[in-house]
């Protein structure tokens, strides 16, 4: 019993930190896709971007990733009186970037 607590608790400790590393990839990779496509032009997360438009910074408080795909799709499908102009993203950066704004809280 004594070797199984410890197991136990190196298994823990190595999935939170797996739990954390995956995190930090959707970040990474989502940050970049926001300035790889030019979001950064209007909308601001954080200190970095414009003002120009809703700043996202704790989007994903309001919104998950199936409604931010849907978003980034088609913003008018969801709001039609939306200024947001249907962006030509790919599958990949619309998923990457759905993720990552879910992420902000």
């Amino acid at each position: 019993m004594r070797r199984v607590i410890p197991l136990a608790l190196l298994v823990l400790i190595a999935a939170a930190g797996h739990r954390a590393s995956a995190h930090d990839d959707v970040a990474a990779r989502g940050r970049a896709t926001f300035m790889k496509n030019g979001c950064h032009g209007c909308h601001a997360i954080g200190s970095v971007g414009s003002p120009m438009a809703p700043n996202l910074s704790y989007i994903g408080r309001t919104h998950g990733h199936d409604y931010l795909r849907q978003w980034l799709r088609d913003p008018e499908s969801l709001r039609p009186s939306a200024h947001m102009p249907a962006l030509e993203l790919t599958d990949a950066d619309i998923d990457t970037l759905a993720r990552y704004l879910s992420t902000l809280r």
